[in-house]
């Protein structure tokens, strides 16, 4: 097979969350732990960071991965889902892994994924942890899927763990309070490796303290040690965050480029995370925080965090999909200068629509799409549950479709702003 047919063979042999929810889902880690021993545990030849959460996990594992790569570390980075190109998922330095070798491996191993019959996802971790070890990586950053306790990635035993924070989504198969979601999240925490809780919150505050004392991990939260005291945008595409350590009262301006304001929230995990690892002897110098937080996008590939694709208009996009994440993403759009906003929305069904169409500006044009999965919400269906909420527009059966008429009716001075869904996000960034 060539690297087309091998992405097809994955994408309609293997159950994919990301295409159909949660009939993909597997409520153990039965396959992970056949496929692992059938490689020959790889995940055992270097050293690995885990991120959980809700929000942010995807950014701080972008951040931690851009620092380490700066201090001179081979880095290997997994994260969930792509965007564009499947081989997103699996990086080393920067560098995504090459279709040479995912045909190789899928070519290589098609007998055993017919007999235990694993997940894409399942078998996009067997992919990754093979890479990384063949490629002799330091470190691998490695991004939680979905949950925690049985998610693919549980099977390593990290030098630490990072949980960014606790929302309510996936509640068909994480529970449907607070308290639940965290129960599963802090199943990553292992024995005796510390925590990093990037944002404390009350309501779960208690499901991650004992289940660090069970393990005896320490266990830290990030924003009550280091204090974000001013957050500046620089340019649509750099931000200035000053932090203040609540230990010495110093304080340190870090630039990232990154400029979502929720970005706040992630760095003080990042921060308190390089701390942690310089003391268990990981060689980091501030030059290398700083250089590495500047230049994450360019160092990682990160793509889809309010990144900017063009300007008069300003066109913006943001995988913000959740009711936290909305959020974010309004507070940041009423932080942005404009004349007229144009929200160009995409959900999938198995969210809560209600609770996130509620959150946005009433003041806007909207139009309705679709992003290309079958998990998609149709677009008339959407566009008829948002005038319940006094939202108004038309409809468009693709994103490019509603992307073009946003940008045919756009003034200079307006904002076109797509989001959703990470997959609307996705269908923008194919464009």
């Amino acid at each position: 097979m060539n690297y087309q047919e091998t992405l097809s063979y994955l994408f309609s042999q293997l159950p994919m969350y990301q295409r159909i929810g949660k009939a993909a889902y597997k409520a153990n880690l039965d396959n992970t732990l056949a496929l692992d021993s059938h490689f020959g545990h790889p995940h055992k030849n270097f050293k690995t960071i885990h991120v959980a959460g809700t929000n942010g996990k995807g950014s701080t594992s972008h951040m931690l991965a851009s620092v380490l790569m700066e201090t001179g570390y081979k880095v290997g980075l997994y994260t969930s889902p792509h965007l564009k190109d499947f081989r997103e998922r699996i990086r080393v330095n920067g560098e995504m892994i090459s279709e040479t070798y995912v045909v190789r491996f899928v070519d290589n191993n098609r007998t055993v994924f017919e007999q235990i019959k694993p997940s894409f996802f399942e078998m996009t971790v067997a992919l990754a942890f093979a890479y990384f070890a063949e490629q002799k990586v330091d470190v691998a950053v490695v991004e939680v899927g979905l949950g925690g306790r049985l998610d693919s990635t549980n099977i390593i035993s990290p030098e630490l763990c990072i949980i960014t924070n606790i929302g309510i989504d996936h509640t068909d198969l994480l529970g449907d309070t607070l308290e639940k979601i965290a129960t599963e999240k802090a199943g990553i925490i292992k024995q005796k490796a510390p925590v990093v809780i990037s944002q404390y919150q009350p309501e779960v505050k208690k499901v991650f303290t004992r289940r660090a004392i069970e393990l005896a991990a320490s266990i830290v939260f990030s924003d009550r040690i280091l204090l974000v005291k001013s957050q500046k945008l620089v340019n649509p595409n750099l931000q200035e965050i000053e932090v203040e350590d609540s230990r010495t009262g110093a304080t340190t301006t870090y630039s990232i480029d990154l400029a979502g304001v929720y970005q706040a929230n992630n760095l003080t995990g990042v921060l308190v995370a390089l701390q942690i690892l310089a003391e268990q002897g990981f060689i980091i110098h501030d030059k290398n925080i700083a250089t590495g937080l500047r230049n994450v996008k360019e160092n990682t590939g990160l793509m889809g965090r309010w990144q900017t694709l063009s300007e008069n208009p300003l066109v913006i996009v943001d995988t913000g999909h959740n009711i936290d994440g909305i959020k974010q993403v309004v507070k940041q759009i009423e932080l942005t200068p404009y004349s007229h906003l144009h929200f160009v929305l995409g959900m999938v069904g198995d969210k809560d629509i209600i609770g996130v169409i509620s959150l946005l500006p009433k003041n806007a044009t909207y139009y309705f799409t679709k992003a290309s999965i079958p998990r998609a919400l149709n677009e008339q269906k959407l566009a008829e549950i948002a005038k319940k909420c006094n939202l108004n527009g038309n409809t468009y059966p693709t994103v490019q479709d509603a992307i073009a008429e946003a940008k045919k009716n756009a003034n200079t001075n307006d904002l076109i702003f797509i989001g959703g869904s990470t997959f609307t996000v996705a269908d923008a960034l194919m464009d």
